[in-house]
C-alpha cells in the first residue's frame, strides 16, 4: 500500500493493482508483527486532486501520513496481513485534501472579530451576526447606540469595519460627539486606517510633539487636525494605541475564535505572510496556537520591511532567520520566504492605479519605491521566495519590474515569487506573470463586497467589474491560489470557492462573468496550489500516498455540486495529522 501501490481509472472503471505490492515485500522483510496499524476510511466520495488517481473511495492511514488510496477491496487486498481496522465514520461524505487558508491574519482577526462590527456586509459569527450598516446614518447610529451600551465609562470602544464609500466621510468631530468622555477607536474595513476621537487622542498620547517627530512618509500618509493616520501614519500609530486594540484579555479570546472558526470551516493549514514583527504578539499567537490540540497548523512568514527597515544588508539574512525560532509546537516560521509590501490597500482605495481614481484622489506605497527595489533585491540575491503583497495595476508594474530587473541580472529558476491580492490589473499584466515565471493568491471577495459600489466610486465599471481576474490568470495556465486575507473576507474556503466560480456581488449583480474559474480550478486553489505557494505540495494540498493525512470533510463534492450552492455545503469536520477532529 506505499506509492505505486493503485492505480486508479480516471475513466471511473475502477482500480488496477500492481503486479507487485512494495506492501507485500516489506511484510516479508519484517514480519507483520513489525507493521502498524493501517485505518482504512471509507467515503462516498474521495476528491485526491492525485493526477494519477484523481477519485477514489478509500484512503489508508498510518500515523500521521498517507499509506495508499484506492478502492476499499484493493486496499484491503493488498494489507496483506498488516493489520488494519475499516472507518466507515465518513461512509456518506464527501472527503478533499485538507483546506489551507494560504493568507491570513490570525491576529489581526482576533482583534477585528471581537470589537464593535459596524461594517459594509453582514458578519455572521457564533456570538451572533453583525448586520451591515447601508449609509451614514445607519453607521454614526450604530456607532452611537455601541458607545451607549457600555455601561463602564473607563471602556474604550473599538469599531471595525468604516468604510467611506460606504458610510460617507469621517472626521473627528463626528466620532467627538458620540462621546466626549470615552475613548473612540474606528479602525477601518481596509485594517490599514485608523480614526480617533479628542479624548483617544488624550489617552494615548497622540500629539503633536509625536506626530512632529514621525518620518515623512508617515506625516503624508496622516490627517492629524482629524486623527486619522492610514498606511505609514498607521503603523507608526499602533504601538502608541496597542494597549486598546490588544489587550491582553481580547488577545486570548479572539484568538480562541480564531482556533474554533477556521476548524468549523474546515482548514487544517494556515498561514500569515508577514504579520507584525513582534515577539510578544508571537508569544501571544503560540499560546493559543502551538498547542498539540489545535486543530491545524499555523506558519508565518518574514516581514521584510520590519528587517531592512533596520538593519543593513549585510545583517538581512540573519536578522530574518532569527524568527524562525519564534514558532514553537503547531505554529512556525517558514524559512527562506518573505513577505513585501508595494501599494495600499483596496478597501482604503489606495491602492496605485494607472488611469488615475475618478475623484482625484492618489494612491499611496507601503513600502516607497526605492525601499521597496532595495529589499527585493536583497531578498531575491538571499535565494528567499518573495511574498508581494500588491493591489492595483500601477503597483504591479512596479513589482513585476523589479522581478524583471532581478532577473535580467541574477536569474532564478522555480522563483515562485507570489503576486497577492492582485486588485486591479490588465491582461497584458496577466501574460508579464506568466512570463517572469510567477504566481498569483488572489482574494476573489473584492468583487463581491466592493465592485458594486467601485463601479461608481474611484473607478469604473471596467475596471472594477474586472477586479481579480482570475479566469484571464486560469486560461494562462498560471498557477494560482486564493487566500481570505482574514479579517478582508470571511475565512472560509468554501466561500471563497463561491466567489471565485460565481461572482455573484453582495447585492446580486454578476461582474465580471468572464473572470469567473472553474469549479476544480477553485478547489485546487485552496488545496494543492495553495500549498504550492507554500512550498509545501509535497507534504500536503493533495490525497496521494506519503503525504500527510489532512482531508477536509463535507456534506457533498464541490466540484460537481450546482456552483451556487458551493458556499452552502456543511463542513463535517476535519481529518489532520491523521487526527479525527469533528466540528463541534
Amino acid at each position: 500500500m506505499a506509492a505505486g501501490s493503485f492505480v486508479c481509472d480516471p475513466m471511473g472503471g475502477g482500480t488496477a493493482q500492481a503486479a507487485t505490492s512494495p506492501l507485500q515485500d516489506i511484510f516479508e522483510q519484517v514480519g507483520s508483527k513489525a507493521l502498524p496499524e493501517a485505518t482504512i476510511y471509507t467515503a462516498r466520495e474521495i476528491v485526491t486532486l492525485d493526477p494519477a488517481n484523481p477519485m477514489a473511495e478509500a484512503v489508508a492511514v498510518v500515523g500521521n501520513r498517507i499509506l495508499a488510496v484506492g478502492s476499499l477491496e484493493d486496499l484491503k487486498r493488498a494489507a496483506d496481513g498488516q493489520p488494519y481496522k475499516v472507518d466507515t465514520t465518513f461512509s456518506d461524505k464527501v472527503i478533499v485534501p485538507g483546506f489551507i487558508a494560504q493568507h491570513d491574519h490570525p491576529m489581526l482577526a482576533a482583534l477585528t472579530m471581537t470589537s464593535e462590527i459596524i461594517a459594509i456586509e453582514d458578519w455572521v459569527l457564533p456570538k451572533g451576526t453583525s448586520k451591515a450598516a447601508k449609509n451614514r446614518d445607519e453607521y454614526l447610529a450604530r456607532l452611537a447606540k455601541a458607545n451607549a451600551g457600555l455601561t463602564n465609562p473607563n471602556d474604550v470602544l473599538v469599531s471595525w469595519g468604516y468604510h467611506q464609500y460606504f458610510h460617507g466621510e469621517l472626521k473627528k468631530a463626528d466620532i467627538d460627539a458620540i462621546s466626549a468622555t470615552r475613548p473612540i477607536l474606528v479602525w477601518h474595513r481596509s485594517g490599514h486606517e485608523f480614526f480617533l476621537n479628542s479624548t483617544a487622542e488624550k489617552k494615548y498620547g497622540v500629539t503633536r510633539e509625536w506626530f512632529d517627530k514621525l518620518p515623512e512618509s508617515a506625516k503624508k500618509q496622516s490627517d492629524f487636525a482629524n486623527s486619522h493616520f492610514w498606511e505609514q501614519g498607521a503603523f507608526a500609530l499602533m504601538p502608541l494605541i496597542a494597549s486598546a486594540i490588544a489587550s491582553p484579555e481580547r488577545v486570548r479570546s479572539g484568538l480562541e475564535f480564531v482556533k474554533t472558526y477556521y476548524h468549523a470551516n474546515g482548514v487544517t493549514l494556515g498561514c500569515e505572510p508577514g504579520g507584525l514583527a513582534s515577539k510578544t504578539m508571537q508569544d501571544a499567537q503560540n499560546a493559543v496556537l502551538s498547542n498539540a490540540s489545535s486543530p491545524f497548523r499555523f506558519y508565518f512568514i518574514v516581514d521584510g520591511k520590519s528587517i531592512t527597515g533596520v538593519h543593513p544588508d549585510s545583517k538581512v539574512a540573519e536578522e530574518s532567520e532569527k524568527l524562525l525560532t519564534w514558532g514553537q509546537g503547531m505554529t512556525a516560521y517558514l524559512p527562506k520566504q518573505v513577505k513585501l509590501f508595494a501599494d495600499g490597500a483596496i478597501f482604503s482605495q489606495a491602492m496605485q492605479v494607472n488611469d488615475g481614481y475618478a475623484d482625484g484622489h492618489k494612491g499611496e506605497w507601503m513600502m516607497d519605491p526605492d525601499f521597496f527595489a532595495r529589499t527585493f533585491r536583497v531578498y531575491w540575491e538571499l535565494d528567499y521566495q518573495l511574498h508581494v503583497h500588491v493591489n492595483g495595476d500601477g503597483g504591479l508594474d512596479m513589482v513585476l519590474d523589479q522581478l524583471d530587473l532581478n532577473m535580467r541580472r541574477n536569474p532564478r529558476p522555480n522563483h515562485r515569487t507570489v503576486i497577492i491580492h492582485f486588485a486591479v490589473s490588465t491582461p497584458e499584466q496577466v501574460a508579464r506573470i506568466k512570463r517572469l515565471g510567477a504566481i498569483v493568491s488572489g482574494n476573489p471577495y473584492y468583487p463581491i463586497a466592493l465592485a458594486d459600489n467601485y463601479r461608481s466610486n474611484g473607478l469604473e465599471p471596467r475596471r472594477a467589474d474586472a477586479m481579480v481576474r482570475m479566469g484571464d490568470v486560469e486560461r494562462a495556465g498560471i498557477s494560482y491560489s486564493f487566500h481570505s486575507d482574514m479579517p478582508m473576507a470571511p475565512g472560509q474556503p468554501l466561500f471563497l470557492m463561491w466567489s471565485g466560480v460565481n461572482r455573484v456581488t453582495n447585492d446580486g449583480n454578476v461582474r465580471g462573468p468572464e473572470q469567473r474559474v472553474s469549479r476544480l480550478g477553485a478547489l485546487k486553489a485552496v488545496t494543492i496550489e495553495a500549498a504550492y505557494s507554500l512550498q509545501m505540495e509535497k507534504d500536503v494540498g493533495s490525497i496521494a500516498p506519503g503525504k500527510l493525512a489532512n482531508f477536509t470533510v463535507l456534506a457533498d463534492n464541490p466540484v460537481t455540486i450546482d456552483p451556487m450552492k458551493i458556499k452552502d455545503i456543511a463542513v463535517w469536520g476535519t481529518v489532520q495529522e491523521g487526527r479525527v477532529l469533528p466540528v463541534r
